[in-house]
């Protein structure tokens, strides 16, 4: 049997090294044939000796010692290069931010089934994303728990039979809490998500509701609906990913652990499923579920994010690129929790919005958005130094 040929971009973050766990185990039907990571060359180094693919790409810093065997693309025009060069059956994309749009987009030109775990490029371009698919007949498989669980649930559905697509959230680690709460949080506070295994930026987008804004466009982007045909509930037990209310009142949800690697699993295997993995969930030990309304006034992410659904795509763009930039700051320590959705906010005030912008503008947008909340962190910290 042919096995599935696999390249694996961001391979060094959270998604890309549960992805090679799961990959470790299906080496009779799939084989690693490219690598990437933006400058975790000792860790690409030790993957690519693992699973010997045929090319790899570290986009910042001094390329690894690789035998002579395994090609080496380098930057973030080598990236690309990586996925034009090595052909594939399927890509994940699971680059964090808007560094990963331009390799989706080689993705969803390939004709290979694109694993898209990188939410931004449908929030910046899903617009051209889903284009270059139609083109080359590339097939996007959502890897987001919550966007894999809509797909499982929409399967052999006629999208006209849906009311609204229902995604559900965890309300991370401040659930519950008021804004005077969050006013001195530590990014060590927000890190600590009650469920998910994330990387820092999703974990910080999670605590900020950030995650589920963008969420709430990728959707819209990915099944073609209306914002209003969007909803967001706080589950806190993630126990049930997503849910689609049909218009005769049914609703189904799709369920399983709180395991990344269930969604990969589901889109190395696509349109088939993978047999084992995670554990099978024990339904009399599981808690009551719980459902609440997300607190939109302390999480004011959330609503920025579901206006920018209706806006242009552009702002989609602006608001991605501020936050970014912001949580990189809180992070670094230079920008206090609750002035991110602050940065964010001035940000798409400052800055035009246009439907079905062209790449070219969508990156200049990106760059110039950057510059300004970098502008606006340095005169704030300047105005007022934080401990």
């Amino acid at each position: 049997m042919t096995r599935r040929r696999v390249l694996v971009l961001g391979s060094t973050g959270s998604i890309g090294t549960q992805a090679l766990e799961v990959l470790s185990h299906l080496t009779d039907t799939h084989q690693v044939v490219g690598l990437s990571a933006c400058q975790s060359s000792d860790l690409l180094t030790e993957q690519a000796v693992r699973f010997t693919p045929e090319a790899i790409c570290l986009v910042q810093g001094n390329a690894p010692s690789m035998p002579p065997d395994i090609q080496q693309f380098s930057g973030p025009q080598g990236l690309v290069e990586l996925v034009e060069k090595i052909q594939a059956d399927l890509v994940i994309c699971a680059i964090t931010g808007a560094a990963g749009l331009p390799s989706t987009l080689a993705a969803a030109a390939s004709g290979a089934i694109v694993a898209l775990a990188n939410k931004e490029s449908m929030v910046m371009a899903g617009h051209l994303v889903k284009k270059a698919c139609t083109a080359s007949g590339s097939r996007i498989v959502p890897v987001d728990s919550e966007h894999c669980a809509i797909a499982q649930a929409l399967e052999g559905k006629d999208m006209a039979a849906t009311r609204r697509l229902i995604l559900t959230a965890s309300g991370g680690p401040f659930r519950g809490k008021s804004r005077e709460d969050l006013g001195q949080v530590t990014p060590e506070q927000a890190l600590a998500h009650p469920s998910w295994d994330m990387g820092p930026r999703i974990s910080i987008d999670s605590a900020t509701l950030m995650n589920k804004a963008l969420e709430v466009i990728e959707a819209c982007r990915l099944f073609d609906v209306h914002p209003d045909r969007v909803s967001v509930v706080i589950h806190p037990q993630s126990i049930i990913h997503s849910m689609v209310e049909f218009i005769d009142g049914s609703i189904l949800a799709q369920m399983g652990p709180p395991d990344m690697r269930v969604p990969i699993r589901y889109a190395l295997g696509f349109p088939e499923r993978i047999q084992g993995g995670a554990e099978p969930v024990d339904l009399l030990s599981l808690p009551p579920f719980h459902f609440e309304s997300p607190d939109r006034e302390t999480f004011p992410c959330l609503a920025i994010g579901e206006s920018v659904a209706r806006s242009g795509e552009l702002a989609a763009t602006v608001m991605n690129a501020a936050n970014e930039i912001a949580v990189d700051a809180f992070l670094a320590g230079r920008l206090p929790f609750l002035e991110i959705s602050n940065l964010i906010d001035d940000a798409l005030q400052h800055h035009g919005d246009a439907h079905d912008p062209g790449l070219d503008l969508i990156l200049e947008t990106d760059r110039q958005v950057r510059l300004f909340a970098q502008s606006k962190i340095t005169q704030t910290t300047t105005e007022k130094p934080h401990a």
